[in-house]
């Protein structure tokens, strides 16, 4: 029982501190909707291009799929943690600059329940917001400033019903805060903020059908669904003259006094899409491992009501899509120290929900990474190493390169292995 309460605590303050730390994006395209958004996928996947709808292992978390918490060893404690740099490279005509961001992304546990039943916990990123830039005009200067994001503190299960067959299911609270400020300085400055605060439950059913082509070929086909469904929670726009709408606080100190433009409720105007998940996996010999995913997110019928002139110039939404592939290979678990590591390389290609007067939002991009095994366990340490790049179409507007390095470690202890005393 205290092992069970010290990973919840361990959770739940690994929640606070990512929802406190929510700005690991940086991109003035995450001022649209909801930002950009995450996939579930851990800094293993995340150099395989991002697949695990079909990744099934005794010895990672796969939180894309609840169906793969069935496959976890019965003496196996898992617990995996991860943080991310990322440095991106923008170019806008004759203009072109750089940001820097991260922090921790995600933190994951998984044990096994009981025969043939695994359970995980954790908190992953659902959406990132982070940008800032500016702008000239007409006798004077524009500003735009974009942080938070939305995270998702979850509970699944897994449950291998016969041989082959692995179903599963997350439970979530989707929580967190988007804020976009806008300055526009003439005269005086006139500041707008719009924030989005969403407090909701959220869920993803998943399943795993495995089966062997050989002695050492195995074959693995896997689908998850998460049904559309209303937010909850408030959208608010206001509205400042810095100058001249300041007032004084108990304290003495002067304040900012906006205006409420917009103040709503989120239920009955802002949906999640419904969610398909599909892919599919071969490993040979427990070494070698290819695996094919593709995402449908349908965006363009989910609602989203505009509270903002910009949003209303902008908000309409495409049908998201994604496709990506991986491999991985182990050369040999039982030789030198090199052959133990793991090699991973993935891509993949996204056609994101976002329009900009309407012009499609698009990214793709490779990955690399590494396994270092512990010499005294099973634990892993993973480096990752992504470049990607995202542009608009038909018209180009804002190119951008990103370099994302993911530091991860998957810790995998016998906790409930019992010592015999001879």
């Amino acid at each position: 029982m205290k092992i069970f309460n010290s990973i919840i605590t361990l959770v739940l303050l690994a929640a606070a501190t990512i929802a406190a730390n929510a700005q690991t994006t940086t991109t003035p395209y995450s001022r649209l909707g909801f930002g950009i958004l995450g996939d579930n996928a851990t800094g293993i996947q995340r150099s395989m291009g991002g697949v695990g709808y079909a990744m099934q292992s005794g010895r990672q978390i796969n939180v894309m799929n609840p169906a793969s918490y069935s496959q976890i060893d019965s003496l196996t404690f898992l617990f995996d943690m991860g943080v991310d740099l990322t440095n991106c490279w923008s170019k806008e005509e004759d203009r072109s600059g750089y940001n820097l961001g991260g922090g921790l992304d995600y933190i994951t546990t998984s044990f096994r329940l009981g025969k043939n039943i695994g359970a995980a916990l954790g908190v992953v990123p659902f959406s990132s917001v982070g940008y800032t830039f500016g702008g000239s005009l007409e006798n004077g200067t524009s500003s735009y400033t974009g942080t938070g994001g939305l995270s998702e503190l979850f509970a699944g299960v897994g449950w291998q019903p016969f041989k082959g067959l692995s179903i599963g299911a997350n439970f979530s609270y989707l929580f967190g805060s988007l804020s976009n400020i806008t300055s526009v300085g003439q005269v005086s400055e006139t500041q707008f903020t719009r924030n989005i605060e969403v407090r909701d439950w959220n869920m993803r059913a998943g399943l795993q059908y495995a089966f062997n082509v050989s002695r050492k070929s195995r074959v693995v086909i896997g689908a998850t669904f998460a049904p559309k469904k209303a937010l909850h929670g408030n959208a608010m726009c206001r509205m400042a003259d810095i100058n001249q709408d300041v007032a004084t606080d108990s304290r003495g100190s002067k304040v900012i006094v906006y205006d409420t433009i917009a103040d709503i409720s989120l239920k009955g105007n802002y949906e999640l899409p419904m969610t398909i998940g599909a892919g599919i996996s071969y490993t040979f010999d427990n070494r070698f491992n290819f695996e094919v995913d593709y995402t449908y997110q349908q965006w363009s019928k989910a609602k989203y009501t505009a509270i903002s002139h910009f949003e209303a110039q902008t908000t309409q939404w495409n049908d998201r899509w994604k496709v990506a592939a991986g491999l991985s290979y182990l050369p040999n678990p039982r030789g030198n120290y090199f052959k133990r590591m793991t090699y991973r390389i993935g891509a993949f290609y996204n056609n994101d929900y976002m329009t900009v007067h309407g012009n499609n939002v698009k990214d793709y991009g490779v990955g690399i990474g590494f396994s270092f095994p512990a010499l005294s366990s099973k634990t892993l340490v993973n480096l990752g190493v992504e470049w990607k790049h995202r542009y608009t179409t038909p018209t180009s507007l804002i190119k951008e390169d990103y370099l994302n390095v993911t530091l991860s470690v998957n810790f995998n202890e016998m906790w409930f292995w019992k010592n015999k005393i001879r």
